[in-house]
Protein backbone atom coordinates (compact mmCIF):
# COMPACT_ATOMS: atom_id res chain seq x y z
CA UNK A 1 0.00 0.00 0.00
CA UNK A 2 1.23 3.63 -0.80
CA UNK A 3 0.10 7.30 -0.62
CA UNK A 4 1.94 9.90 -2.79
CA UNK A 5 1.53 13.50 -3.30
CA UNK A 6 2.27 15.28 -6.82
CA UNK A 7 1.38 18.50 -7.80
CA UNK A 8 -1.17 18.65 -10.93
CA UNK A 9 -1.18 21.82 -13.35
CA UNK A 10 -3.96 22.60 -15.77
CA UNK A 11 -2.83 24.64 -18.71
CA UNK A 12 -5.16 26.35 -21.33
CA UNK A 13 -6.39 24.12 -23.65
CA UNK A 14 -3.23 22.70 -26.38
CA UNK A 15 -0.47 23.55 -24.16
CA UNK A 16 -0.16 21.20 -22.19
CA UNK A 17 1.88 18.87 -24.57
CA UNK A 18 4.31 21.34 -25.43
CA UNK A 19 4.56 22.67 -21.81
CA UNK A 20 5.76 19.18 -20.10
CA UNK A 21 7.93 18.06 -23.14
CA UNK A 22 9.38 21.62 -22.55
CA UNK A 23 9.82 20.57 -18.33
CA UNK A 24 10.89 17.15 -19.97
CA UNK A 25 13.91 18.71 -21.85
CA UNK A 26 15.26 20.18 -18.85
CA UNK A 27 14.68 17.91 -15.94
CA UNK A 28 14.75 14.58 -17.67
CA UNK A 29 13.14 11.92 -16.84
CA UNK A 30 9.89 9.84 -18.24
CA UNK A 31 7.32 11.49 -20.43
CA UNK A 32 3.81 9.84 -20.73
CA UNK A 33 0.87 11.54 -22.60
CA UNK A 34 -2.83 10.42 -23.09
CA UNK A 35 -5.10 12.10 -25.05
CA UNK A 36 -8.68 12.92 -24.73
CA UNK A 37 -9.03 10.83 -28.33
CA UNK A 38 -7.19 7.57 -26.27
CA UNK A 39 -10.24 7.73 -23.96
CA UNK A 40 -12.78 8.63 -26.84
CA UNK A 41 -13.92 11.25 -24.43
CA UNK A 42 -17.17 13.18 -26.39
CA UNK A 43 -16.85 17.03 -26.97
CA UNK A 44 -13.63 17.14 -25.84
CA UNK A 45 -10.40 17.73 -28.89
CA UNK A 46 -9.34 13.85 -29.44
CA UNK A 47 -5.49 15.43 -29.55
CA UNK A 48 -5.78 17.39 -25.93
CA UNK A 49 -4.39 16.36 -23.41
CA UNK A 50 -6.46 14.64 -20.67
CA UNK A 51 -3.38 13.24 -18.71
CA UNK A 52 0.30 14.02 -18.98
CA UNK A 53 2.99 12.63 -16.44
CA UNK A 54 6.45 13.24 -15.91
CA UNK A 55 8.52 10.97 -13.65
CA UNK A 56 11.68 12.07 -12.76
CA UNK A 57 14.47 10.41 -10.45
CA UNK A 58 13.31 12.21 -7.44
CA UNK A 59 10.14 13.93 -7.84
CA UNK A 60 7.16 14.04 -10.43
CA UNK A 61 4.67 16.06 -11.91
CA UNK A 62 1.06 15.68 -13.86
CA UNK A 63 -1.02 18.07 -16.22
CA UNK A 64 -3.56 17.90 -18.67
CA UNK A 65 -5.57 20.61 -21.16
CA UNK A 66 -8.02 23.02 -19.23
CA UNK A 67 -11.54 21.60 -19.53
CA UNK A 68 -13.75 23.62 -22.55
CA UNK A 69 -14.59 27.43 -21.18
CA UNK A 70 -12.71 26.99 -17.85
CA UNK A 71 -9.84 29.56 -18.74
CA UNK A 72 -12.32 31.81 -18.53
CA UNK A 73 -12.77 30.83 -14.51
CA UNK A 74 -9.64 31.08 -13.72
CA UNK A 75 -7.90 33.02 -16.49
CA UNK A 76 -4.38 31.61 -16.86
CA UNK A 77 -2.47 28.09 -15.17
CA UNK A 78 -3.87 26.78 -12.06
CA UNK A 79 -1.93 23.72 -9.75
CA UNK A 80 -4.02 20.86 -7.75
CA UNK A 81 -2.88 18.86 -4.93
CA UNK A 82 -3.14 15.54 -6.07
CA UNK A 83 -2.97 12.66 -3.73
CA UNK A 84 -3.07 8.64 -5.94
CA UNK A 85 -2.28 5.60 -4.16
CA UNK A 86 -4.37 2.19 -3.27
CA UNK A 87 -5.72 3.23 0.17
CA UNK A 88 -9.33 3.80 -0.56
CA UNK A 89 -10.50 4.25 2.86
CA UNK A 90 -7.63 6.57 3.89
CA UNK A 91 -7.75 8.57 0.93
CA UNK A 92 -11.54 8.63 0.99
CA UNK A 93 -11.60 9.80 4.27
CA UNK A 94 -8.89 12.31 3.43
CA UNK A 95 -11.21 13.26 0.53
CA UNK A 96 -14.36 13.48 3.03
CA UNK A 97 -12.68 15.83 5.79
CA UNK A 98 -11.09 18.30 2.97
CA UNK A 99 -14.60 18.69 1.65
CA UNK A 100 -15.78 19.96 4.86
CA UNK A 101 -16.90 23.64 4.31
CA UNK A 102 -15.96 23.45 1.11
CA UNK A 103 -17.33 22.32 -2.10
CA UNK A 104 -16.98 18.82 -4.13
CA UNK A 105 -16.35 19.68 -8.19
CA UNK A 106 -16.39 15.63 -8.72
CA UNK A 107 -17.75 13.32 -6.27
CA UNK A 108 -15.00 10.18 -5.86
CA UNK A 109 -16.37 7.90 -8.24
CA UNK A 110 -15.00 5.06 -10.83
CA UNK A 111 -13.65 6.44 -13.75
CA UNK A 112 -13.11 5.17 -17.76
CA UNK A 113 -9.32 4.75 -17.02
CA UNK A 114 -10.42 2.07 -14.20
CA UNK A 115 -9.33 4.33 -11.07
CA UNK A 116 -11.56 6.24 -8.14
CA UNK A 117 -11.64 9.71 -9.15
CA UNK A 118 -12.82 13.29 -7.46
CA UNK A 119 -12.25 16.79 -7.04
CA UNK A 120 -12.92 19.61 -4.59
CA UNK A 121 -12.04 22.70 -3.08
CA UNK A 122 -11.23 23.20 0.72
CA UNK A 123 -12.67 25.78 2.52
CA UNK A 124 -9.22 28.21 2.04
CA UNK A 125 -9.72 27.90 -1.60
CA UNK A 126 -7.14 24.72 -2.49
CA UNK A 127 -8.05 22.72 -5.19
CA UNK A 128 -7.23 19.00 -4.42
CA UNK A 129 -7.48 15.64 -6.70
CA UNK A 130 -7.76 12.20 -5.52
CA UNK A 131 -7.10 9.63 -7.65
CA UNK A 132 -7.38 5.87 -6.06
CA UNK A 133 -6.23 2.34 -7.91
CA UNK A 134 -6.96 -0.98 -6.71
CA UNK A 135 -4.19 -2.19 -4.58
CA UNK A 136 -1.95 -4.58 -6.78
Amino acid sequence: MSISLAPYLNFAQGQTREAMTFYQSVFGGKLSIMTFGDYQMEGMPADGVMHAQLDCETFSFMASDAMPGSENQWGGTRVYLTFYGDELEKLSGWFDGLAEGGSVGNPLEKMVWGDTYGVLKDKFGLEWMFNISSPE
